[in-house]
């Protein structure tokens, strides 16, 4: 990431994906959502996907489920579709006056898109989504195709199926911007979630071509081995994550957490791999860069406490 930044960090450079000359100040900022599927395997893991190396936006590199928050994520048909969250509580929690609840319906719509996990519950027996069924499998994986080829159809569908998403069991745990000079930027939210049982994730060989479960300490070693290509936030995510002992501590260290626990993330000078990361906590954290890139981690420390 450091010397792709490098290399993006310029006025009127050839980005990735490109052919022409741009302006970096020109590049609007889209919001998005991402989210960490958890689960235990039988310890504690999380679900990563590889993104196709034809994307103009963090190609060949390895991220979580997530995407651009769409119009039709925030409207009144999909803030209804979201069990366990109400737009005033979700907009509180992400500082926005209002369509925070849009957020959680796009991570849940791009988790189905991507990884083919509907994280959601039948409304007539209140239990969670399952696949083991043949035919149930059958008919939402011909459902992924339709939300894949048209951008409205997924409230349609969750509604049709007579589901509840699943917006209480999502906490959200981050915000990243991305640097001035990416040809794509984003302001990003992320948020963390358990594994619904009786689904198998699968990811959509387009924007994702591979998929794995790992070990949140091995993904940082993968990374800084050069075998796992990563961006700055998601190796933050990982380093957080790598401090918990279970998916139970991790998402209820989400839940808890508020706005008082908001950490604000620098970068430290000449340092490469995810060592480059500085908390508050960090004794050199104030001798740490605040600009190079803007992130906040609202996910309390678990009790393994790694550095």
């Amino acid at each position: 990431m450091a010397d792709e930044q490098t290399k993006w960090i310029s006025t009127g450079s050839s980005a990735p994906g490109r052919g022409d000359d741009y302006d970096p100040e020109s590049i609007p900022v889209r919001t998005a959502a991402t989210v960490l599927i958890l689960d235990e395997r039988p310890d504690l893991h999380v679900l990563m996907l590889k993104r196709n190396s034809r994307s103009v936006f963090v190609g060949d590199m390895w991220v979580f489920p997530g995407g651009g928050v769409d119009a039709d994520d925030a409207t009144p048909e999909a803030d209804a579709l979201v069990a366990g969250r109400t737009d005033p509580a979700c907009s509180m929690e992400l500082a926005l006056e209002s369509g925070g609840i849009a957020y959680w319906v796009a991570v849940l719509r791009e988790t189905f898109e991507e990884a083919g996990l509907l994280i959601a519950h039948d409304l007539s027996t209140g239990q969670l989504l399952d696949f083991r069924d043949p035919q149930v499998a059958e008919r939402f994986e011909a459902h992924r195709d339709v939300v894949n080829n048209t951008e409205s159809a997924f409230t349609g569908i969750v509604a049709s199926e007579d589901l509840a998403l699943d917006g209480a069991g999502v906490h959200y745990v981050a915000q990243w911007v991305t640097p001035l000079g990416s040809p794509r930027r984003y302001d990003t939210r992320f948020f963390v979630t358990g594994m619904p049982e009786g689904q198998v994730p699968l990811h959509d060989d387009d924007e994702a071509v591979n998929h794995t479960w790992v070990r949140a300490a091995d993904a940082l070693v993968a990374n800084d081995a050069g075998e796992m290509i990563m961006m700055t936030p998601t190796l933050s995510m990982l380093q957080r994550l790598a401090t918990f002992s279970s998916v139970d501590e991790a998402i209820a260290s989400a839940a808890s957490a508020t706005s008082g626990d908001d950490e604000r993330i620098r970068i430290r000078y000449n340092v490469e791999g995810h060592q480059r990361i500085a908390y508050p906590g960090d004794n050199d954290y104030e001798q740490s860069n605040p600009t190079t890139e803007n992130g906040m981690l609202r996910w309390p420390s678990g009790s393994l406490h790694l550095s």
